[in-house]
């Protein structure tokens, strides 16, 4: 009885692409990092890239994307279960990240990437989607976690998500120039200290 070769879904090939993508923009820098590259690290031809994406800044932006809507998934499941603030901060140290998508397990990478796609002015508006679906998070987090603390009246949702994602996003920053001084729970411990002066902290 002869055997059945299936096929890569296309889910599949698109996330062997995601980590074969990341494993070489990390080896050979986003700009140096070519089609032909990616593809052999992913086990594929020319031929599987393309019939998945365009380009690679098309790649750029699919993984981008995909790294936002799984962060929203994980954290949404996480504060399902911890509405508290104390614990969904708790929840997320400890989070296994090695399930993560490739961006996940890299922040450094994400920043990298989000900073070589802002270079093409046309491409700002799709950034700009995936930064307010960010925001929209964050202002959920924080709505769900005022009211489960009775204090739903004391801040503004949506501009505390901004300054949420400026730490996040700055502290990246400061961990990729001097990781000496910046450690890797500095945003969370950032986070930390902010509730505390904002009356988020539990009493």
């Amino acid at each position: 009885m002869s055997r059945v070769r299936t096929r890569p879904t296309r889910d599949d090939t698109r996330d062997k692409l995601f980590e074969a993508a990341a494993r070489v923009f990390e080896q050979d820098g986003i700009g140096g990092a070519s089609i032909e590259a990616i593809a052999a690290a992913a086990g594929f031809t020319r031929g599987a890239f393309y019939s998945n994406f365009k380009s690679k800044d098309e790649l750029i932006i699919a993984m981008l994307e995909d790294h936002v809507e799984q962060s929203i998934r994980r954290n949404l499941d996480i504060l399902a279960q911890h509405d508290n603030l104390d614990d969904f901060i708790a929840a997320l140290k400890t989070m296994d990240r090695s399930r993560q998508d490739p961006l996940g397990r890299a922040p450094l990478l994400h920043m990298e990437m989000i900073l070589f796609v802002a270079r093409a002015e046309k491409r700002r508006p799709e950034l700009a989607k995936r930064l307010r679906a960010r925001r929209k998070l964050v202002a959920d987090i924080v709505e769900a976690t005022l009211k489960s603390n009775g204090r739903g009246d004391k801040l503004n949702p949506p501009w505390m998500a901004s300054i949420v994602l400026a730490l996040e996003d700055g502290f990246r920053l400061h961990r990729l120039i001097d990781p000496e001084t910046t450690p890797a729970d500095s945003f969370l411990r950032a986070i930390t200290d902010l509730r505390r002066r904002t009356g988020l902290a539990s009493e």
